[in-house]
């Protein structure tokens, strides 16, 4: 196609993402002059149900919030109460926690690799056509998740919005028969998730290295999961009670969720800041797979998101391997918290990146205010940023292709659009 100086394309609905968005971009004589992610789903004012409910609540209601990462928004949210109250959580019950997390990480990962992002750099519009001529793969997509899910339904009760969380630990703690029960399958889970890592790493991966500040959890061992300290690679780093000093959250007219901005600047969170920041803290079999996958220590390259997630299944399923062999039953499913009036923070990482929550808490336990920053709003300003990028350097493509990178580019981030639309407060002029 020859080279076009003014062109307008608009996304009405983005497909393989879990919410409703849509892509308006504009470019005038040859150069973009806009680029908007509009999240139109509506608010859904979850931290306005939490005001005035009672502690040991937010576990089981902010688990709603998203059905593909409740576990993520239970974990956050215990963290944060139990930090008002003065109560961490450590030993076998920590290890459950952790092994829960894993689960969703399988599971998570596993949708977004072969369901909604494998189809885009193989060509095909969808999972079903994917599956269509290779059931294999899909199978093997399949059980890979499957095999996440078995950890959230004997841990958290249920894979969808467990209801085994509590504030403190578990309302029930599995047997250890039980929990050797998952053994078979997530040995052979491996097996598949390193077939994965090889799988996509033979991807062609269109050449993007983004230059936003980075920022996810490193804790003081192990890759982070379910706990840690902000780190930015810049080098600084900061307490998760200071969270809200340096991210702010900002509206955008465009969209219902809100942007954000770390320390003024734009960044990004996610798969591609965890491993270019704790991939020396990869087990070792992880770190194998992503050097076999040419990963190297840092990664700037959303396109190869998909091998970072496939990595991360692949830490994943080692470290439920190594909970579960070390498993010994909590002496009870819980630690007692009481309340007690003041402010709590907690911080996770969510398959799609940093989870944070924080409430402030009356001296009878109840819920004065509280705040939930979702990994997909901290991420708004990097896609878009992304999409600009892609558009400047892909003017050649009709518009059909270039419509379609445009689409790939913010699937790179597995944006979890009904996550992000959690407040709003809309002023907008139109001339």
């Amino acid at each position: 196609m020859t080279h076009r100086s003014n062109r307008t394309l608009q996304v009405a609905g983005l497909a393989r993402v879990e919410g409703e968005g849509a892509l308006h971009v504009r470019t005038v004589d040859g150069e973009v002059d806009r680029v908007e992610l509009n999240i139109y789903e509506p608010p859904r004012f979850f931290e306005a149900f939490l005001r005035g409910r009672h502690f040991r609540e937010p576990p089981d209601i902010t688990a709603r919030i998203c059905g593909i990462c409740p576990v993520a928004y239970q974990m956050s949210a215990c963290l944060a109460i139990e930090d008002a109250c003065g109560v961490r959580v450590e030993g076998p019950l920590r290890a459950l926690r952790r092994l829960l997390y894993c689960g969703e990480w399988i599971s998570s990962h596993a949708l977004h690799i072969y369901l909604l992002h494998a189809p885009d750099f193989l060509g095909f519009p969808d999972g079903i056509a994917l599956a269509r001529e290779h059931r294999s793969v899909v199978e093997r997509g399949l059980a890979l998740k499957k095999a996440g899910n078995r950890i959230m339904d004997l841990v958290g009760g249920r894979a969808i919005h467990p209801v085994n969380v509590r504030v403190g630990g578990f309302y029930r703690v599995p047997t250890t028969d039980e929990i050797r029960g998952l053994t078979t399958t997530l040995r052979q889970a491996l097996h598949d998730a390193l077939a994965t890592v090889e799988w996509v790493a033979a991807f062609d991966f269109p050449e993007l290295e983004v230059p936003h500040d980075l920022m996810a959890l490193r804790d003081v061992e192990g890759y982070p999961l379910d706990r840690g300290t902000p780190h930015i690679s810049t080098g600084r780093s900061f307490p998760v009670a200071e969270f809200g000093d340096h991210v702010a959250e900002h509206q955008v007219p465009h969209s219902t969720a809100l942007h954000a901005r770390l320390d003024d600047r734009l960044f990004l969170v996610g798969p591609l800041a965890r491993y270019s920041l704790n991939s020396d803290r990869l087990s070792p079999v992880a770190g194998e797979a992503a050097s076999m996958a040419g990963l190297g220590p840092v990664c700037r390259n959303p396109f190869r998101s998909i091998v970072v997630r496939a990595v991360e299944v692949v830490y994943a399923l080692e470290e439920a391997l190594q909970i579960i062999d070390s498993y010994e039953r909590p002496d009870a499913p819980c630690v007692e918290v009481a309340p007690r009036a003041g402010f709590g923070h907690g911080i996770t990482e969510a398959p799609r990146g940093l989870l944070y929550h924080r409430y402030e808490l009356d001296a009878a336990g109840r819920i004065l205010d509280a705040d939930i920053v979702p990994p997909t709003s901290q991420n708004q300003s990097a896609i878009e940023a992304d999409v600009t990028a892609v558009v400047r350097s892909h003017q050649h493509l009709d518009d059909h292709g270039l419509q379609s990178l445009c689409e790939q580019t913010i699937r790179n981030y597995d944006p979890c659009i009904s996550c992000s639309a959690h407040f709003l407060d809309l002023t907008r002029e139109r001339a």
